[in-house]
């Protein structure tokens, strides 16, 4: 028994598939038996084949592929040795099967020993699936509520960086966006972006971050302005109810003369950071989205001088955690981005991540956005 719980706890610590069943095979040879041999599919060759004397390996895959993986059941004579084949079967489905030998008798023991570790190894299996196909969708999701490419923004050096906490399993909140938006009455070509936060993470979240993406970029191509289309939003988000999520929302319009018009709804401030290293809030703050439904948003103005970057990020960056202490804390940020002068948006957008990972020695626990605009020389 003492074998039994110290294999389960190691086929546990595992979310491979593949990695368990390997652990599986190198668990019964040689504790168990001679070999063993991992089937994922009964029509298949066997995906994993261990032998005590690694001089036989061969031999027993070219005899697995002749004669067939063994009966299951009890040991029967097969080849020189016993041998049976016991079905990975986990909640009703069989998963696969793991065959055994053993160059002599099977002790009782022994066989009731292989039995056990299998239907262990399946549950484990089964679980891993489960996971990698909930990942799999998962970031499928994600990738879906990112924009498909980022546009050609002429006279100005654009850069972005995400990255979903965990291992991407459940779906972040974070999201951003830069897109074309018609031409102004003056003719100037325009764009707008978008970074925003929304509460919690999942389906639930997901559905918020999608009807905000799409909602800034129908309202966008209608020409509305930005403080209407926040307004907009908001009364969105509040008549989802109890589905509707707390967003904190930066919404900005570019013009190909660097004229910079933001709307900051309870998000991180947007910085302008200058050639000479200056670095300066460039909005003020205003309310997250989905609280209150009688919201007068205003517009914050400014202009991107050749060589400003304009730096925007979500909590992921400022709420960096190592102990007590926030990358943020103390204007971190700041004296961050002033040793970036003269960088290009791409080298801004990757110093932030390598410091935010090298902040802290723990994982992180946020999804992080990062949007980096620079106006060129």
């Amino acid at each position: 028994m003492t074998f039994v719980a110290e294999a389960s706890e190691l086929l546990a610590g595992t979310l491979d598939p593949q990695g368990i069943l390997a652990l599986t095979a190198q668990l019964v040879v040689p504790r168990l038996a001679t070999w063993c041999a991992a089937y994922t599919d009964e029509d298949q060759p066997p995906v994993y084949v261990w032998h005590t004397d690694e001089d036989c390996s061969d031999d027993l895959k070219h005899l697995l592929q002749l004669e067939g993986r063994p009966p299951s059941g009890p040991p029967v004579p097969w080849g020189d040795d016993l041998a049976c084949t016991i079905p990975l079967v986990a909640r009703g489905r069989e998963l696969g099967a793991i065959a055994i030998g053993r160059a002599g008798r099977f002790p009782p023991d022994y066989f009731e020993l292989a039995e056990e570790l299998v239907r262990r190894s399946a549950l484990a299996l089964d679980n891993a699936r489960l996971y990698a196909e909930q990942k799999s969708t998962s970031l499928a999701l994600q990738r879906s509520l990112l924009p498909p490419e980022l546009p050609d923004l002429p006279g100005f050096d654009l850069a972005v960086t995400y990255l979903p906490a965990g291992e991407g399993a459940e779906v972040g909140g974070d999201f951003y966006d830069v897109f074309a938006c018609p031409p102004g009455e003056d003719g100037r070509t325009r764009w707008r972006f978008a970074i925003g936060d929304v509460c919690g993470t999942g389906p639930e979240a997901a559905a918020v971050t999608g009807l905000a993406r799409h909602a800034l970029r129908i309202l966008g191509a209608e020409g509305m302005p930005l403080p209407d289309v926040v307004e907009r939003l908001n009364r969105l988000i509040l008549a989802e109810g109890e589905r509707g999520r707390l967003l904190t929302l930066l919404h900005g319009e570019l013009t190909d003369q660097g004229e910079l018009s933001l709307v900051c709804a309870g998000h991180p401030l947007p910085l302008i950071l200058s050639p000479d290293g200056k670095v300066t809030e460039c909005a003020s703050p205003q309310p997250l989205l989905g609280v209150v439904d009688d919201i007068d948003f205003t517009v914050d103005t400014t202009k991107l001088e050749p060589g400003d970057v304009l730096f925007s990020c979500t909590d992921g960056v400022t709420e960096r955690r190592d102990g007590d202490v926030l990358l943020g804390d103390g204007h971190g940020l700041e004296e961050l981005l002033a040793a970036c002068a003269g960088l290009s948006a791409g080298a801004v957008a990757a110093a932030v991540d390598q410091a935010v990972r090298d902040f802290s020695a723990e994982p992180g626990h946020d999804d992080m956005a990062i949007v980096v605009l620079r106006a060129l020389d």
